[in-house]
């Protein structure tokens, strides 16, 4: 058939059928092949466990698919906690109808992306609902790694003197969503980030032990997660503005819409705060690797305005930037 069924729902023949023709072709290893009722998994130490549901609008865009997005975001909230990925889950909520070359073509990206990314799913689950009960397609995944150092990075361990560095460009997924949704067209491409961000935070942490926070900006941009790892080390964050890396065609896109790149999301960079002499380390291991090679400092923490986040205009002025309020763009992931 060319189109999804409800009968591949069902649990029954159909299931088993559409499972093994398609799932398993692209997602299959060694442990999902066992078919039980759960994975039993080989883990030693402590661990980071990860959710996310992803219902991104489109399901395709310009860098990637809601696939790929799914293995990337739950891969990437994993290894900000200092942990190399290693597995995961994944559920598929299915709209009948769905045309089954979609299914496929998002089923095969998930597959790349989990081999690039060194890591195996597990264990899964399908359900059909019926025409007009879902929109296309809704992926949950849930991540497993084994935390790598100690004490592992965390968002209450941001310490004032500390420097910020960002991994590149802000606002690239957000923009792209928006312009594929929309129809929009720019001079130049915008084309998402969405990437595995495990190997490099591998590399980062194995050459600088004493990093002390690690986070992606997703929903809510570089501003909101600012504000969010202040709120937890109940510390001030300074940020210099004309140190923010954005992409031209994005910093364009963003005026016409009137929308500002430090509250779009990223789906491929992160924030690494850490101790001032060991910045310039940090920013050797991000540049020698692609995804890090737009990697600068971008401010510090301080003991001031505890628990918000400042800005420092080109001009020398300052403006307290505030958390997201309300949603941006809906569906962004």
């Amino acid at each position: 058939m060319d189109k999804v069924l409800l009968d591949y729902g069902s649990g029954g023949r159909a299931s088993h059928r559409f499972v093994a023709d398609l799932f398993f072709k692209h997602l299959g290893n060694d442990i999902l092949a066992r078919m039980d009722d759960a994975a039993v998994l080989s883990l030693t130490g402590p661990v980071a466990m990860s959710t996310d549901s992803f219902v991104v609008d489109p399901i395709f865009f310009p860098g990637g698919d809601i696939g790929s997005l799914a293995v990337h975001g739950t891969v990437n909230d994993v290894a900000m906690m200092g942990a190399r990925p290693l597995y995961l889950t994944c559920g598929f909520i299915l709209e009948e109808g769905l045309p089954m070359d979609d299914l496929a073509r998002i089923v095969a990206s998930m597959g790349e992306a989990a081999r690039a990314a060194r890591v195996r799913i597990v264990a899964g689950d399908t359900k059909v609902v019926p025409r007009g009960a879902a929109d296309k397609i809704f992926i949950n995944t849930t991540g497993i790694g084994e935390i790598m150092v100690d004490p592992a990075p965390s968002g209450h361990r941001a310490a004032v003197g500390d420097v910020v560095l960002v991994s590149g460009n802000m606002g690239d997924h957000g923009l792209a969503i928006l312009s594929t949704r929309a129809g929009l067209s720019f001079d130049a491409p915008v084309v998402s980030d969405s990437a595995s961000l495990g190997g490099l935070v591998g590399k980062l942490l194995a050459a600088v032990p004493g990093v002390h926070v690690l986070r992606d900006p997703t929903r809510g941009g570089l501003a909101t997660t600012l504000n969010e790892i202040a709120g937890q080390s109940n510390v001030g964050i300074e940020i210099n503005e004309a140190d923010i890396p954005v992409d031209p065609a994005v910093a364009g896109g963003c005026s016409i819409l009137g929308l500002d790149p430090l509250y779009l999301a990223n789906e491929g960079k992160f924030l690494c705060i850490l101790p001032e002499p060991q910045a310039q380390a940090a920013l050797a291991v991000l540049r020698a690797d692609p995804l890090g090679s737009g990697a600068v400092a971008i401010g510090r923490v301080t003991a001031e305005h505890a628990g918000k986040v400042a800005m420092v205009t080109p001009l020398g002025g300052k403006r307290l930037l505030g958390m997201l309020e309300g949603e941006q763009l809906p569906r962004i992931c």
